[in-house]
């Protein structure tokens, strides 16, 4: 990569070139990646979601080399997006499919990273005071997929334990893809996890990074001095978001869909070494597209994420100029939207109106 063409803060190495880290789905992934090499840079902390022994969701603080896993520089790492991380694949009978982001150093895989670049404050959050504030986030099952996968490995030492912690459940249910019987079940798929969860909380690892960017209320404006930060879920964290959720659950949700999956997953790799991913995830759609696994609104997220990082991140949008590299910027190419054409480019004509009444 040359160093005078437009580019990204931190990304030497990586499966992207040129254009491909400016696309509109591609930036939404390379430019968190470039935030957190130069927070890693500036000795700057993430804040780390994680489960403690009441399962309780806990903040904290996590450098970046513990989010990649390493303490190699960034300019000797490299970033492939969309990429698989191969060790998990022998975990699976059939293909693992990509994450967002896999951290290597020459031929180490480092980390798997799902990434979700969220706004605040979200479409329900923006009418309350600012330290109530928080983010949409949207989770795909490649994002559960993966988190079991990781939980599974690091659980691996143990799958023994691991199966008789949830093989009372699986022993009740017959057809995983029958509403019924999840539904008669969510007590003991819930409670198993919980015990799981419970069992092996210390090895929980670093999972889903998301970083927030602040604007001035429901505007589309940057706030100036705290405009972006990262928060960084655990996949036990984040797997907690939704056991949570399912708990009161009368019918099943996808909530109550992904913990069924979770259960099944940890089971069958830990009596077989191997799961079907993609037939456990077809089968058990149970009456929902299967394109999302689920979502949590900003009044659901601010519960789990609330800490003065929230209400002030930590980076100021001048760091812009240190991330977004060599006019970079021009490289970018939003998405054209009526509403927002007016509002930025229409606003004065109704300024007139008003300054004239």
């Amino acid at each position: 990569m040359s160093m005078n063409e437009p580019r990204l803060y931190g990304i030497f190495h990586s499966n992207r070139h040129g254009d491909d880290f400016w696309g509109k789905n591609q930036f939404n992934s390379s430019f968190p990646v470039s935030l957190a090499c130069y927070m890693r840079d500036h000795d700057i902390n993430a804040v780390y979601l994680t489960i403690n022994e009441d399962l309780e969701v806990v903040s904290s603080e996590i450098s970046i080399d513990e989010v990649f896993n390493t303490t190699e520089p960034n300019s000797q790492l490299t970033f492939d997006f969309e990429a698989e991380f191969s060790p998990y694949a022998t975990y699976a009978y059939d293909s693992i499919r990509g994450i967002d982001l896999v951290v290597k150093h020459n031929d180490d895989y480092l980390r798997p990273l799902e990434i979700k670049l969220t706004v605040l404050p979200d479409q329900t959050t923006f009418m309350k005071p600012e330290d109530e504030w928080g983010s949409e986030i949207v989770i795909r099952p490649a994002s559960t997929s993966y988190s079991a996968l990781g939980i599974a490995h690091s659980c691996r030492d143990s799958f023994p334990l691991v199966r008789d912690i949830i093989e009372p459940v699986w022993r009740k249910i017959k057809y995983w893809g029958s509403q019924h019987e999840i539904m008669a079940n969510k007590e003991g798929i819930l409670e198993a996890l919980n015990n799981f969860q419970r069992q092996f909380y210390t090895v929980q690892q670093p999972f889903l990074l998301q970083p927030v960017w602040k604007t001035q209320g429901k505007s589309p404006l940057l706030n100036e001095h705290h405009a972006f930060d990262i928060f960084v879920w655990s996949d036990f964290a984040l797997c907690r978001a939704f056991l949570d959720s399912s708990s009161n659950a009368t019918s099943v949700t996808r909530y109550l869909r992904a913990s069924a999956r979770l259960a099944r997953i940890l089971y069958d790799i830990s009596t077989r070494g191997r799961a079907n991913l993609q037939d456990i995830y077809t089968e058990m759609a149970l009456g929902f597209q299967t394109d999302k696994e689920f979502s949590l609104n900003g009044r659901v997220t601010h519960k789990y994420m609330r800490s003065d990082r929230l209400t002030n991140p930590a980076i100021p949008m001048r760091a812009l100029q240190d991330i977004i590299l060599n006019g970079g910027y021009r490289k970018l190419s939003p998405e054209r939207r009526f509403d927002q054409t007016i509002y930025f480019t229409a606003a004065h004509l109704f300024e007139d109106i008003e300054e004239s009444d």
